[in-house]
């Protein structure tokens, strides 16, 4: 402890108030809008049984249930009403989807009510016991090589991970599977699995993009789809609603 203008203060939170820390107050102001996505999926079996098992069906046990598996991924709030921003890929096959908010415990269920294969954009919905509070959505048009980028998200299941970078590149044309977006962001924030439909912030902390892919195995290479190609579509939706 350490005493500073006559009150006594943690050390750590000294260190957090530090005017070097620009990003610490950013992350206290947005933490409460990123969610955390847990989609349950339906097991896939393995298809190994094939041919023979039309002759062998009374010789072979019942196969064993399997259990569903699990994708993570990350969203952010766009409206007070529970709508959820997030890439569709996280929850294209999606059984069952939880998400987890930081300011609330336990986990909660979520359905989804549009969605862009196209686009890879998602919007959920979620309806809370207490008032959630929207992220300001900023402007990939203005954004400049160089910036501050960053990013929020549920990496490897791992709840509201922070991680830090630059724009390394705008306007970047980038297939993917059997989408192909014509510009989008670069950046050198560290995005792995989980990272997918979090946000992408500036240093006000305002969501420029949604962080989309990470090209493996490069390392520092991840791009996220600019907000301001989102925005018209998630607002007149919103506005139907």
């Amino acid at each position: 402890m350490r005493k500073a203008n006559g009150k006594r203060h943690d050390v750590q939170s000294l260190a957090a108030l530090h005017p070097a820390n620009t990003f610490v107050p950013i992350i206290r102001r947005v933490r409460n809008s990123v969610v955390s996505i847990s989609a349950q999926e339906p097991p896939q079996r393995a298809g190994t049984q094939g041919f023979w098992q039309r002759f062998m069906t009374d010789m072979q046990p019942p196969p064993e249930p399997e259990n569903p598996s699990h994708q993570f991924g990350s969203g952010f709030i766009i409206s007070p009403q529970g709508y959820i921003l997030t890439n569709q890929h996280v929850i294209r096959r999606a059984e069952k989807i939880q998400i987890h908010l930081y300011n609330i415990k336990r986990s909660l269920p979520a359905t989804v009510i549009w969605e862009d294969a196209e686009r890879d954009i998602a919007v959920l919905q979620v309806k809370s016991p207490s008032p959630l509070r929207p992220l300001s959505l900023g402007s990939s048009r203005t954004t400049e090589v160089g910036e501050w980028a960053v990013a929020i998200g549920n990496p490897l299941g791992l709840n509201h991970t922070v991680t830090l970078g630059v724009i390394s590149g705008k306007d970047r044309p980038l297939s993917m599977a059997d989408r192909f977006f014509s510009r989008v962001i670069q950046t050198d924030a560290a995005i792995n699995p989980g990272n997918s439909g979090g946000p992408l912030l500036n240093i006000f902390g305002q969501a420029i993009g949604i962080n989309t892919l990470v090209v493996y195995p490069s390392q520092s290479i991840s791009f996220a789809i600019p907000i301001d190609e989102v925005k018209p579509l998630i607002r007149s939706y919103i506005e139907k609603t």
